[in-house]
């Protein structure tokens, strides 16, 4: 799959570089916002290959797309650059107040996210090697790790900054100044003083900003008003040096002095009340978390309690509001996901269910989510009822999460800590997690054939919409040939796991003799790459082949390749669809072997490769039935 090709694509689809207000990514989805959502074309976004599902909420429209959402992100970033894009003169869309809150959230904290895992696998590291006997706790191994893994929560106030100017659109330069501004030694000196202290004669109230998280993000939002101001009446000939001057002079007083108590305030009042509410009702917050976690998942909500669990982290070295609820959550879907393996009858399903349900209870759970869980609906309720039953378990046992990292199976270390039953405690909600979801999913059932797709990879390629004259869907039984003379072998010898595993569905190899790639049977071009490295058509028989001319061979922006069709042609069997140099491909280092996969491989009872060895264009290679 060319992610950087989709990545283009979607600009196209989005409206151009012009209407893309704002950009970021997290693991598995692009998180975009605009200025213009009517130019959004989102059935031709849902419909490309390569995009997992479109989710809207949080007032960000995002496109989910898997683990190569870096490459995506990196292609569309890029053409942004290269345009030169300006938006400061477009309308803002309006938003509603808990959909912009949530925006500001989701933007200003996914920048910051590594940085917070890396710190707290760091922390759950080192209670490991503590617990080993390898490293002392009073010695400066430890000490040295420790501060390490602080480093990302005790500045998290300049972490923040950088993500909360994105979404605000000023400098990043200026907003992490502001920051440091506040964490600076002389002002940490004066806060532990306790001494009265006034800004031209304003009193001011004495905060101490490390590790806090509200506070900044209010900061930075004033600052961005404070920059425009700036930039729009500083003469341009000493621009250079007033506008800065005005910013810190201005923007930063204002968040020592107002904005930042007030977001101490803030931030003080929703810790309280989670405090409030895990003290008297412990098992309500992990419940409703193990339960909803899905649904927040599915509206791009998730983001709603991270800046609370990062402030409980930061201030008490735990939290509950969060991670207990989501390894319920996360695990439960996982149980669910595997009890649709185990009973399913489809071969596609159980392989889909069967992997993206071992993701999830390691922690990453939108493949079994979009693949599988909302396809079939009645697993996604299981899930819900697993991830309530142990969120349950979680709350009364006061399960409590140390470090920020996605919790599932790789996650345990995360729940060791002080007390030496937390981990254990974490181990039992993971057994009834699993168990309720698992027994939820095996009860309630599902139906196979209410979504024809079900069976279908969550990272399936979808291909174009057909060719006009070839629109119908129903499949018959054919014979698909070899596009390309050189030796077959099964798909399962490609070096490419998403090959070789049937991500994308169905088929068989071939190891090219010659750089010709003709038509396997009679058809309609439906993709064809302007890198020429892949050709996707639909057969007159319903079939839907994707041709892969080598692998990673996108890198070759379309060097040694030839086009001799173009996305549309209709095509006979043996008409010529591309040549290419094999030999210089091979010097530059790359598998020159073509997997010919059957992409809706769920529209057939059996796809059989009836080649093997050496072959020439034309012979029968796959037979559908």
């Amino acid at each position: 799959m060319d992610y950087r090709a989709l990545g283009k694509t979607l600009i196209d689809l989005v409206g151009g570089t012009e209407n893309i207000r704002q950009l970021t990514h997290c693991a598995t989805r692009l998180r975009f916002e605009f200025y213009d959502k009517g130019k959004v074309q989102k059935e031709k976004i849902e419909n490309l290959q390569g995009v997992i599902s479109v989710v809207e909420g949080g007032g960000q429209f995002q496109v989910v797309i898997g683990n190569e959402v870096q490459t995506t992100f990196g292609a569309i970033r890029e053409e942004m650059k290269d345009t030169g894009s300006s938006h400061e003169e477009q309308p803002k869309e309006k938003e509603g107040i808990v959909n912009t809150i949530i925006s500001v959230i989701s933007t200003t904290f996914t920048p910051v996210i590594p940085a917070l895992i890396g710190g707290g696998m760091i922390k759950a590291l080192l209670s490991i090697l503590v617990l080993a006997g390898l490293v002392s706790d009073s010695g400066s191994t430890y000490q040295i790790l420790n501060f390490i893994s602080d480093a990302p929560f005790y500045f998290m106030p300049v972490l923040l900054a950088y993500g909360a100017s994105l979404k605000f659109q000023c400098s990043p330069i200026m907003a992490m100044t502001m920051a440091a501004a506040f964490l600076h030694p002389t002002w940490s000196g004066i806060v532990a003083a306790g001494e009265t202290v006034t800004f031209f004669g304003i009193p001011t109230i004495l905060v101490d900003y490390s590790y806090s998280v509200v506070p900044i993000i209010l900061s930075v939002w004033i600052l961005s008003y404070v920059e425009r101001f700036a930039e729009k009446y500083s003469p341009s000939v000493i621009k250079f040096f007033l506008k800065p001057m005005i910013i810190m002079f201005v923007a930063i007083p204002i968040g020592l002095v107002a904005v930042g108590p007030l977001g101490n305030l803030l931030n003080d009042l929703v810790q309280t009340g989670a405090d409030y509410i895990n003290n008297r009702v412990s098992w309500l917050i992990p419940m409703l978390m193990g339960a909803f976690q899905p649904f927040l998942i599915l509206t791009g909500t998730a983001w709603a309690m991270t800046p609370i669990a990062t402030s409980q982290i930061s201030a008490l070295g735990y939290e509950v509001v969060n991670g207990p609820g989501m390894l319920a959550s996360n695990i439960a879907m996982g149980g669910a996901t595997l009890a649709v393996a185990v009973k399913a009858k489809g071969q596609n399903l159980k392989q889909l269910a069967s992997s993206s349900g071992f993701t999830a209870v390691m922690g990453v759970t939108e493949p079994c989510l979009y693949g599988v869980l909302l396809r079939l609906k009645r697993p996604f309720v299981a899930s819900m009822i697993g991830g309530a039953v142990g969120g349950v378990y979680a709350g009364i046992s006061g399960l409590v999460r140390y470090s920020f990292v996605s919790p599932g199976l790789t996650a345990i270390p995360a729940f060791i800590g002080e007390n030496p039953m937390n981990v254990v405690h974490a181990v039992i909600t993971i057994v009834i997690s699993f168990a309720a979801g698992f027994a939820a999913s095996w009860l309630i059932g599902f139906k196979e054939t209410e979504d024809e797709n079900a069976g279908t990879s969550a990272d399936e390629m979808k291909g174009d919409e057909p060719a006009e004259g070839n629109t119908e869907d129903k499949t018959e039984a054919e014979s698909i040939s070899m596009p390309v003379s050189g030796e077959a072998v099964p798909l399962s010898e490609v070096q490419d796991q998403v090959f070789s595993g049937e991500v994308l569905g169905k088929g068989a190899a071939i190891i090219p003799s010659e750089g010709k790639v003709y038509a396997p049977a009679d058809g309609n071009i439906t993709l064809f790459f302007d890198t020429g490295h892949a050709i996707g058509m639909k057969t007159s028989h319903g079939a839907e082949i994707l041709i892969h001319v080598g692998i990673d061979t996108v890198n070759l922006q379309g060097r040694y390749f030839t086009p001799e069709a173009r996305m549309g042609d209709t095509v006979k069997k043996g008409d010529l669809l591309l040549s290419f140099d094999v030999d210089r491909i091979k010097s530059e280092g790359y598998d020159t072997v073509i997997p010919v996969i059957v992409t809706n491989t769920d529209a057939y009872q059996t796809v059989d490769m009836i080649k093997s060895g050496d072959g020439k264009a034309g012979d029968d290679f796959l037979q559908l039935a």
